[in-house]
Formats: structure tokens, sequence, C-alpha cells
């Protein structure tokens, strides 16, 4: 396979399977035998249960029950939920390849790197969703895996902040240092604020407990605004932390709208329920026709900001002044 940086694969790319059936005669008449129904098992397994993960996998599911109907065959899946823990993850996948899936869709760096590792042998179809960094997790170059990429445009986050705020000072950075996927996008929020001369402050934290007291740390320091990418760990305390934010005045730009949807107040980046959909095809055709045409990983469009309406009432911020950044959607808080 090769590699394909930059393309929004929309669910039409797919392309039908014929139902090429095998028949039989009956042994007493000429009457042909009834065509069999072309049968496909998928797992799907969720790195972790949060907003931004349950939306890839719920979309994921209702597009092979739509490409089930529109092509006449059964498609059977379960979703999964490794718990955020690969030893969790590492008998889902074992099991699933015991089970001689057609496909797997893991979603989420982690649930990536594990089920490649597990379908290795058995080169099982891995089609990865919302992996922002394929190429640091060694998920390239790898003839039985491909996915999609949620890949965050880091320096168009920032510009919102000063679009926001023209006069922010300090920006402070919050992820986990677990989150392969949040490495690439820290490193290039330092880089742009070094080359604005705006300061940054550091907070990191593995579990809720931690990235709560990392929440308080940054507005200790007084920050004029805080940037997570598409951090896993962070979106999993979001609930928590999104309204000791909102009462100091810092808003929270994060890198997916599901953060949004549970307090921070904007992002502009892919829509997961359209990733879903895609990577549903893509594991679909890799299922159906094999892994040959599919390049490594397939780039997302972005375009979407997405407010949260009751944090920018909180904040004082007029949300329109992001509108030139893409479509604008608003959102209110939702607890899930």
């Amino acid at each position: 396979m090769t590699k394909l940086t930059s393309v929004l694969l929309s669910a039409s790319v797919l392309l039908s399977l014929a139902g090429c059936a095998s028949q039989s005669t009956p042994s007493g008449g000429d009457a042909p035998a009834a065509q069999e129904t072309k049968a496909y098992h998928i797992a799907i397994v969720k790195q972790l249960d949060h907003a931004s993960l349950d939306e890839i996998a719920n979309a994921a599911a209702a597009e092979l029950d739509a490409i089930a109907a529109r092509d006449g065959v059964e498609i059977t899946y379960e979703i999964y939920s490794g718990q955020n823990d690969q030893s969790v993850l590492k008998p889902i996948g074992d099991q699933a390849v015991s089970d001689h899936v057609d496909a797997i869709i893991p979603v989420a760096t982690l649930a990536a790197v594990t089920m490649t590792a597990c379908a290795e042998d058995s080169a099982t179809p891995v089609i990865f969703a919302a992996v922002s960094d394929p190429e640091s997790a060694e998920l390239t170059g790898i003839d039985y895996v491909s996915g999609t990429s949620d890949a965050l445009n880091t320096k168009q986050i920032i510009d919102m902040m000063l679009a926001a705020d023209p006069d922010v000072k300090s920006v402070g950075l919050l992820y986990s240092k677990s989150e392969t996927n949040s490495k690439k996008p820290v490193e290039e929020a330092k880089a742009y604020l070094d080359s604005l001369k705006i300061q940054y402050v550091e907070a990191t934290g593995n579990t809720r407990d931690e990235v709560m007291a990392a929440a308080s740390s940054l507005i200790g320091a007084g920050v004029d605004a805080v940037f997570t990418p598409t951090d896993n760990v962070i979106m999993d305390a979001e609930l928590s932390i999104a309204e000791s934010f909102a009462e100091a005045g810092i808003p929270h730009y994060a890198g997916a709208d599901s953060f949004v949807r549970n307090g921070a107040f904007a992002t502009c980046g892919v829509n997961y329920t359209e990733l879903g959909k895609t990577t549903a095809d893509l594991a679909y055709q890799a299922a159906s026709e094999g892994m040959d045409n599919l390049d490594d990983y397939y780039l997302m469009d972005g375009g979407i900001v997405t407010v949260n309406t009751e944090t920018a009432d909180a904040l004082g911020l007029d949300a329109s002044v992001l509108s030139s950044f893409g479509e604008l959607v608003e959102v209110t808080t939702t607890i899930d």
C-alpha cells in the first residue's frame, strides 16, 4: 500500500459488491438453487468509553447496517471497550482473531497498535479509526492495516484563540504523556507559540485525578487559554474540569467536538460521525475485496468549528468571531 497524505474519503468511495453466491442444482430437477447470502463478521474495539470514541463506534456500526441493507449481505459485529488498558485490549484482539473475524475496527491509537499486533500472524484486516499520527504509531507500511486519521490542524486552533482574544499572553498545554497521538500536536503548538512570542505552561496527567490537578495548576498559573489535542485521557476528564476552567474565565480549546459537548469552549476538527462511517466503508471493502486497493491511511478533512454556547456565555465570549475558520456548529453541554 502507498501512503495517502490528504484525502477525504466519502462513503460513496466504496464500490458495491455483487452478490456472487455459489449455486447448486438439486438432484431431482433443473430448478436453480436459492443464492446464498454473503456474511461478514467485524469486531469494533474502542480504546475506552467516552463521547468521541462512542460516536465513532456507533457511526461505524450504523454504516455497517446500512451497507448490509444496501448490498443484500449479512454483517454482524460486536463493539468492545478496552478500558484504556492494553492488558484488556489484547485478549479482545486475540479472541477476534481466533473467531476469524473478517476485519477489526480499532478506535484510537492504543487500540489500533494492539489490534495490529494481535493480527500479525493471521493478517486479519485492521482498519483503524481516529489515529492522529499513524506514522509515529508505526501503523504504516503494513499490508493488512489501513484506516482513518483525525490529524489536528494545531496552528488553526491557536489562531482561533487569538481571534477570540487577541490579548492572549500565556497558553496552557494540557495533555497526557501516555497518549502517543498528543506528542506531535503539542510540539507543533510549542513551536507556533514560540514563533508568536506567546508563553506556554505545560501540565500533564495520566488519570482523571491527575488531570484535575493539572487543570488546577494551569488555573493557578493564570494562563489566558488552554489547548488540548485529541487526547483520550483528558477527554475522559473533560466534564470534571470544564466548569473549573469556565469559572476561572479560561477558554479550553480542544482537538475534537466531544470535548466541546462535555464543556470545553471550542474546536476546529473533523466530524467523527463521518469518520466512523468512512472507516466502516473501508472495513467492508477490506473484508469483501481485500486490502490491495487501500492506502496506508486516509486523512479526514476538518473545517468544522464546534462551539459550546453555554461555555461561551459563561466566558463572555462571542463565538461568531470563529465563523471564519469553518462551518460553525453550536452545541450545549451533554453528560455522556
